[in-house]
């Protein structure tokens, strides 16, 4: 079963979505970004969610693989620890840029989420962690 990197991403992207429903969090916005006049897109945001009065920005970080052709599965490097230094900065940027895009009071609480999957192709099934408050400033 041959599967993109983009494919994995936004199956990923649903899993934590309907995950975040599940556990009463109230979509906000998807896939939001951020780019330089028609250049690249500088910073992406993969789900807006809000709970409890608190928005949470969401890093979804999904990793698959046949457990038939890797019986090593736990070799992977946990999906959460890519986020690093480099793209908490973004994400951090780009959820202050949304904020105001979407005329927040700047006190308004927020915070970093990661969704970590590990999706098992053969077995259609994933592992799901959620870390709340990942990171902040």
């Amino acid at each position: 079963m041959s599967v993109s990197k983009k494919q994995i991403g936004e199956l990923g992207e649903k899993i934590a979505e309907n995950f975040l429903k599940k556990k009463g969090y109230r979509i906000l916005d998807r896939n939001f970004f951020t780019r330089l006049a028609l250049g690249p897109k500088t910073g992406e945001i993969d789900i807006v969610a809000k709970k409890d009065d608190i928005i949470s920005f969401v890093e979804v970080k999904t990793i698959a693989f046949n457990y038939i052709d890797n019986n090593l599965k736990d070799s992977f490097i946990p999906p959460e620890e890519k986020v690093n230094f480099q793209k908490q900065r973004k994400i951090i940027k780009t959820a202050q840029i949304w904020l105001s895009k979407n005329k927040m009071p700047l006190d308004k609480k927020w915070q970093i989420d990661v969704i970590s999957i590990k999706i098992d192709l053969d077995l259609k099934k994933a592992e799901i962690k959620h870390f709340p408050n990942a990171f902040g400033e």
